[in-house]
């Protein structure tokens, strides 16, 4: 596993801190969780997606359903990339971003980390 980039958006006061990376394997997509669980003790939710060679997985890590692992998988998709994972760590700013704007949020966090690599 390789940090490719990292790109920070805040919006309405909540942090998207998004990390791009290049993996290999399930295991390294778990190990990149599991550690930023561990340095970001104080964030909310931690959605990811990834795409490997036979098999892709996303999470929403208890946002509303649909409104972060999907579309920072569809980043991926669209760009057409294989072996790489976006993991976005969130921190609530205490403001409610809606269904809407949570998905425009986490969007646009996986776009810009994966741009300055693209």
């Amino acid at each position: 596993m390789k940090l490719l980039n990292t790109y920070e958006l805040v919006v309405k006061k909540s942090r998207f801190v998004a990390y791009y990376y290049e993996i290999t394997s399930k295991e390294e997509a778990k190990i990149i969780y599991e550690t930023l669980k561990k340095e970001h003790k104080k964030a909310k939710h931690i959605p990811y997606a990834y795409i490997l060679e036979n098999t892709a997985s996303k999470s929403d890590d208890k946002e509303p359903s649909g409104t972060s692992g999907m579309p920072i998988y569809q980043v991926l998709e669209q760009k057409k990339l294989i072996n790489r994972g976006v993991f976005v760590v969130r921190y609530f700013g205490g403001i409610k971003l809606g269904a809407g704007g949570l998905t425009r949020a986490y969007r646009e966090a996986a776009n810009l980390a994966i741009s300055k690599n693209f």
